[in-house]
């Protein structure tokens, strides 16, 4: 299935919401497809993540990855975040994350980005992917996170 990427636009609000309703469910959400258009749209329209989108050939979503903009101090440069990667069931197999993890890379390189970052769930089984697209599993450091609701 030849599959085409490209950085989402306001006008893809209506392709991107159904995928990332479903992502939100994949990690145990209930489906609200309200809630999915209106943090997508808010996304797009005031810029503050990057979002690209896989296609078929008919136009068809297959899936998508969304990054943030963050920074290294360290470093003193730009780092993203991949915070979200989803492909449909139907399309999962067949290339499609492998093509939105190149587009994320090559963005990150075009931006002058130090790296990409992502974590995943301990039994997502897109490790794999991940790990055969060069990233590597972060031993130095623990993540913490501090819930506020």
């Amino acid at each position: 299935m030849p599959v085409s990427t490209r950085q989402a636009v306001l006008a893809d609000l209506d392709l991107i919401a159904p995928l990332f309703d479903g992502y939100r469910c994949f990690y145990g959400k209930d489906t609200d497809p309200a809630t999915a258009h209106a943090f997508i749209a808010e996304r797009l329209m005031l810029r503050d993540s990057v979002l690209f989108l896989a296609l078929d050939e008919a136009g068809g979503a297959l899936g998508f990855t969304q990054l943030y903009p963050s920074f290294s101090s360290v470093s003193a440069r730009r780092i993203w975040i991949l915070n979200d990667l989803f492909v449909t069931s139907q399309a999962r197999g067949r290339g499609v994350g492998k093509a939105l993890l190149e587009a994320a890379r090559q963005y990150a390189i075009q931006t002058g980005a130090k790296r990409l970052a992502l974590s995943t769930a301990h039994d997502n089984p897109a490790q794999k992917l991940y790990e055969s697209q060069g990233y590597v599993r972060d031993t130095g450091f623990l993540h913490y996170e501090l819930e506020l609701d």
